[in-house]
């Protein structure tokens, strides 16, 4: 919390100041046990407070985890796991705590023929390259909001 709002004021002060800082956080942190955001609105209102009133501080938040943006992905992700295990139903932002979007993933590749667990950093960029991201853009509130932000500051066209 105070850690933020220092980084924060770093980033925008001093000769190399930053013109604005996005900040994105997952909501499913779970730090020492304790869930710390109850919903993206929570965690973007939450970041806020702890920086204080900057109007160049633009957070975001991931509902609940990155993850839930591979999720439109899924025929990928089952390319890549080598199972036919069928895909969350709905809204890949409203997979929730009780079954997160990670959990899904790395239940998928375990039950597959992959012989190996979900990575992030690995598979999150495998899930992503043959696709379209407008895709994950359209079924994600959340991911456009943040993508928005990025188009916006960089004196691009936003998504509708």
């Amino acid at each position: 919390m105070k850690i933020l709002k220092r980084q924060v004021e770093k980033l925008m002060s001093g000769k190399e100041a930053y013109d604005a800082v996005i900040a994105l956080t997952d909501v499913y942190t779970d730090t020492k046990g304790i869930r710390d955001f109850e919903d993206a609105e929570d965690a973007k209102k939450k970041m806020r407070e702890w920086v204080g009133n900057n109007p160049k501080f633009y957070p975001h938040a991931a509902s609940y985890e990155f993850e839930a943006w591979l999720l439109p992905f899924w025929s990928t992700i089952q390319k890549l796991a080598k199972h036919n295990k069928s895909a969350p139903s709905g809204n890949p932002e409203k997979v929730n705590h009780d079954n997160p979007p990670s959990q899904r993933i790395k239940e998928i590749f375990e039950l597959g023929k992959s012989s190996r667990s979900y990575n992030k950093a690995r598979d999150a960029k495998k899930i992503l390259e043959p696709n379209d991201l407008m895709d994950a853009i359209e079924a994600c509130s959340e991911l456009k909001a943040f993508i928005n932000t990025i188009l916006s500051l960089s004196g691009g066209d936003v998504i509708p």
